[in-house]
């Protein structure tokens, strides 16, 4: 499944494109014959080709960019052996874990992708590596006395009739629900989505940004969302709908109950290097610049993700509205396996019906 949210506009445009002007002017090289490698991603183009240009006036290795909107481990399983693809960029953990299953990526061994992303944040074997985040968040009513929040509380009834959330079987969903297997066990999982569906508002359907709408709408109090449509509503102009859905809600981290670390629950973008790929060591070197202090702040400015690497400053809204994120340190591998079941949950208790 491809990312689904509008191109980079305004604010953010403008952040992205200056950032990567100041970055290219600052990394240019002498003209001369340039390196290659190809680049097949599930991303928005306009959400990393400033982050490619950057790159290539830096290594000067230029990046041929194939936008796959659907079928990338159809696509590469069919090419096989003479596929030219290099570097394989998509979201999700699921999708990203699919492409390692499918047999279509290799191992990389690199200090600089070990020493940038967290442990938990990257194949074992370097097989995948995360290059931004995006928490599970709660959205919530403004005159609501909440400073903080467990996820299983969602299902508790004093919010019955007041939850609102896209469709269980969303990968930002599934993924959750595969988070709360591997803390709490399947039973439990069960039972906290039948209680979060016994709590809607409504149908189980629509977008992120739909939760916040229906809270300012008065159909819900509050509901899961991502981190980053928070900063995507609160640049929008004044006056918009957008901006409107922004300043009605308040934003809670929350937690898991039985889990130590306190930790909240993130989803990735995230790339591997292609199992065929005829330009491998260029391939390393556009992983390794994605994860590098620029490159991270240009994921940050303009998309409002939150970075892998520690130390990059988040974008202003982010950081005053969320504010800094402590992670779920439980390995993305480990939610990963309980994907299927997740899916299984959701059709077992009818929670999209």
């Amino acid at each position: 499944m491809t990312e689904q949210r509008p191109r980079v506009r305004g604010r953010a445009a403008r952040a992205l494109l200056g950032a990567g002007a100041a970055w290219l002017a600052a990394t240019a090289l002498p003209a001369q014959a340039a390196e290659e490698l190809t680049l097949y991603t599930t991303r928005e183009p306009a959400l990393i080709q400033p982050l490619i240009a950057a790159f290539s006036a830096q290594s000067n290795i230029k990046v041929n960019t194939v936008f796959v909107k659907d079928g990338l481990l159809e696509r590469v399983k069919a090419e096989g052996a003479r596929s030219p693809a290099d570097v394989l960029m998509t979201v999700d953990i699921g999708n990203l874990m699919d492409l390692v299953d499918g047999g279509v990526t290799q191992p990389v061994k690199s200090a600089a992708l070990e020493s940038a992303i967290p442990a938990n944040l990257r194949g074992a074997d370097g097989q995948w590596f995360s290059l931004s985040m995006r928490a599970r968040v709660l959205y919530a009513d403004k005159s609501l006395p909440l400073t903080s929040f467990r996820y299983e509380d969602l299902a508790n009834p004093k919010y019955k009739g007041k939850v609102c959330i896209r469709a269980g079987q969303h990968p930002y969903n599934t993924a959750l629900v595969a988070a709360l297997i591997a803390h709490d066990g399947e039973a439990k999982a069960e039972q906290w989505l039948r209680g979060v569906k016994a709590n809607l508002a409504r149908k189980a359907t629509g977008g992120d940004r739909d939760v916040a709408r229906d809270i300012l709408g008065g159909i819900c109090d509050v509901g899961l969302a991502n981190s980053y449509y928070v900063g995507q509503m609160k640049s929008a102009k004044e006056g918009t709908d957008a901006r409107k859905w922004g300043d009605a809600i308040k934003v809670v981290r929350p937690t898991f109950a039985n889990a130590k670390s306190g930790g909240t629950h993130v989803n990735i973008s995230g790339a591997a290097v292609a199992k065929n790929a005829p330009q491998r060591a260029n391939a390393v070197k556009l992983l390794e610049f994605l994860v590098s202090e620029p490159a991270q702040a240009l994921y940050a400015q303009a998309n409002y993700e939150y970075p892998v690497r520690k130390g990059v400053a988040l974008d202003p809204i982010i950081g005053q509205t969320i504010g800094e994120l402590k992670v779920d340190p439980l390995p993305l591998t480990e939610i990963a396996k309980y994907r299927k079941q997740a899916s299984a949950l959701v059709d077992k208790v009818g929670f999209d019906q």
